[in-house]
């Protein structure tokens, strides 16, 4: 009998670690919906529907609001996030009955909130929530019981989803950076499995590929970015810093195995001329594809507690390709022996994960040293994207405020309510909302309608709502527009649960209004700084040239004097990827924006592309940094003349001229020429990598003519 119970307690936590732990998303979902669930059920069941569902936005909003930070940071963000959602809920209630001046307070509140946001993550997603309390203030205000009702329960429900929060977070106060930890290297590993398909590959296939990559690499570098943040927020809270050291140390692993992913040292399809290269090739596929694996067993490790076990087949075929490369000629091989001593640091940096001795060093970390007041002070510029956001939401705030009085509109705060989550910085993330809002709205009124025909009891409604709220959350930060379908069926069950047919009876204005509050949105940034991406494409171009001179810079020094403390090294690598992330996402933002303003779009890609294969030759040199595979010397007036020709690169971007003076035809046949006079070995591949770098800067200017003159 005992047996059996341990049998289904075991089967129990592996469904739990299966369906939840290995999935933040769904966790995050379940508590959001429990904590809603235990404040709206027992009012509705006391025939208090309005006090219980208004809890339940409250803690809606509440959820909405959280930050990744240390427990006692997300104290202090709990402590922020109520007082914001009283101030504005006790403000709507105070003025809502003097119309023009609550739109006003409102639409000024709104700017301060947007610009206070701007200072960090932290206040970004409490501020949010505190502009989203306010909309909610007002669709309840009408049926409140009294005017300070508001100001008491969305709070109140915000403040027990957070203490629901803190009490999980306490027993285990690592889940949050566990979880930054995981997207990271899952991020990776998704990275790591596209670029399987360039082991081996033709040259026709190879562009789409690379595209893709490009894009996948984005996402690294933004996890990176997320992880940073989380590791300085835990820093700041904690007086003994020492348990951080295996966080350090990962997002050490984490950033040198993405160096290694993202380096490229020669085109691919020229690396398999023989049936030998070809099946080294498909080695070091397999090889890319365990990697991939492994970085999903590092994430599950992270979420789940259990042990990594690093995948064996690493080991043989790392060995069999080592075994391969040694009976080929030295003149077929060259190419392919720093590649796989790339992949093969991948592997024992994996292998020994957790391993001071053997594994990567613990880093030391740079922090944002701007004070808040400083940061704040940056917006306060119409040039500063966030400044222009904020005028923009407030402006369309005001139309949708306006147009709700003059035409009447039933529950026309829904104008407003869609426009913030429709608003966003760009014009092509704000295009791409509008018709994810639109299509979840239609098609939520239209299940929502049917829905509400099958589930007739109040015990029913409940449970609609609440399934309704679980999928909301979980589809929230994975595809908008389903999220959209169900926060839709959770209003108008809500709406019908408070008053009898109250969902069915709103289901028309909240369409009419969800399509006046898009299309505001969408006049707004079309008309009022709309950032086409035509205008930002040759400073962001100038900006990764610049960087990745910097990244260039770095590695020489590395060259020429490894450093105990690479601090500024990593800082140079991380600008370089973060400018180049910049170009690939305003290149893709360029693609939603209308035809007439996707100028100079085929140049704008290939520079874009031409950047990415830059940074992938730099990284290839960067990772072999520790190598030490040539005397400095020998190479010194290489990075000396590639470095003066990148500097002229990033200028000419920016100075449209007639002529460019840029030219590397000079120093590409002197490379060459080395080449060919250079033995096979160590030293060739060293100045092949040094070609590929020249060569992809040369191909860049070549670009930067091209578009000069159209």
């Amino acid at each position: 009998m005992k047996n059996r119970e341990k049998g289904h307690l075991r089967t129990n936590i592996k469904f739990f670690r299966d369906v939840f732990l290995l999935h933040p998303y769904r966790l995050f979902a379940l508590r959001a919906t429990i904590s809603m669930g235990i404040l709206a059920i027992p009012f509705i069941i006391a025939g208090l529907p309005y006090f219980g569902v208004t809890l339940a936005l409250g803690a809606l909003a509440g959820a909405l609001s959280e930050t990744d930070d240390h427990p006692k940071g997300r104290v202090k963000s709990l402590s922020i996030t109520i007082l914001s959602f009283f101030i504005s809920s006790f403000s709507v209630g105070l003025l809502n009955n003097y119309t023009w001046l609550l739109g006003a307070g409102f639409i000024l509140s709104t700017i301060i909130f947007i610009l206070i946001g701007g200072i960090g993550e932290r206040y970004r997603a409490i501020t949010f929530g505190s502009i989203l309390v306010g909309i909610y203030a007002m669709l309840g205000v009408e049926i409140s019981p009294a005017w300070y009702w508001q100001a008491i329960l969305l709070p109140a429900g915000a403040l027990f989803h957070g203490i629901l929060t803190l009490i999980l977070i306490f027993r285990n106060p690592w889940r949050l950076l566990d979880q930054q930890m995981a997207s990271g290297f899952r991020a990776l590993g998704n990275y790591l499995e596209k670029k399987v398909l360039l082991f081996p590959s033709h040259k026709e296939d190879q562009e789409d590929i690379n595209k893709d990559l490009a894009l996948l690499n984005v996402n690294v570098v933004n996890a990176l970015e997320a992880i940073k943040n989380v590791l300085n927020n835990y820093a700041r809270e904690m007086r003994n810093t020492e348990p951080l050291n295996r966080y350090l140390q990962r997002f050490m692993l984490l950033q040198s195995l993405h160096e290694r992913a993202a380096s490229t040292h020669q085109r691919h399809d020229k690396l398999g001329n023989s049936n030998e290269q070809i099946e080294i090739l498909e080695g070091f596929g397999e090889m890319l594809r365990q990697l991939a694996y492994a970085s999903r067993m590092v994430a599950e490790n992270m979420l789940t507690g259990t042990s990594y076990i690093h995948p064996p087949a690493l080991e043989w075929i790392s060995k069999a390709i080592d075994d391969k490369l040694q009976t080929m000629p030295v003149e077929e091989a060259q190419d392919l022996i720093l590649l796989h001593h790339n992949l093969h640091r991948s592997h024992v940096s994996l292998k020994y994960l957790d391993n001071l001795e053997e594994g990567t060093s613990i880093p030391r970390l740079r922090h944002d040293e701007r004070t808040p007041f400083q940061r704040l002070k940056e917006q306060l510029t119409l040039r500063h994207p966030r400044m222009r956001y904020a005028l923009r939401l407030s402006l369309t705030f005001a139309l949708g405020y306006i147009l709700q009085i003059y035409l009447d509109l039933d529950k026309g705060q829904w104008v407003m309510l869609t426009s913030l989550f429709v608003s966003q910085i760009t014009y092509s993330d704000t295009r791409r909302r509008l018709f994810e809002r639109l299509l979840g709205t239609a098609t939520g009124i239209i299940i929502g309608a049917a829905l509400l025909q099958i589930f007739t009891t109040t015990a029913a409604q409940v449970l609609l709502m609440m399934g309704s709220a679980m999928a909301f959350f979980y589809w929230l930060r994975k595809k908008y527009s389903v999220a959209v379908i169900f926060v839709t069926t959770f209003v108008l069950s809500a709406f019908n649960i408070i008053s009898n047919d109250g969902g069915i009876n709103i289901m028309i204005p909240r369409l009419v209004d969800t399509l006046l509050g898009a299309t505001l949105s969408f006049l707004t940034i079309r008309f009022l700084w709309p950032g086409w991406q035509y205008r930002r494409i040759s400073g962001l171009i100038s900006t990764a040239l610049e960087k990745n001179r910097n990244y260039f810079q770095a590695i020489a020094k590395e060259y020429k004097e490894a450093s105990n403390d690479d601090l500024k090294y990593r800082i140079a690598r991380r600008e370089a990827h973060l400018a180049d992330n910049e170009l690939a996402q305003a290149w893709n933002s360029m693609r939603q924006e209308p035809k007439s303003k996707q100028r100079n779009m085929e140049n704008a890609l290939t520079i874009t592309y031409l950047n990415h294969a830059l940074l992938s030759h730099l990284s290839a040199l960067g990772a072999h940094r520790e190598a030490n595979m040539v005397n400095y010397n020998d190479i010194e007036s290489l990075f000396r003349q590639i470095d003066k020709k990148m500097s002229e690169a990033g200028k000419e971007s920016t100075i449209q001229e007639e002529k460019f003076s840029s030219d590397l035809s000079k120093l590409l046949m002197t490379l060459q020429q080395q080449i060919r006079g250079t033995e096979a070995g160590l030293k060739r591949q060293q100045l092949r990598l040094f070609y590929n770098i020249a060569a992809t800067t040369s191909k860049i200017i070549d670009e930067l003519k091209r578009t000069s003159t159209l």
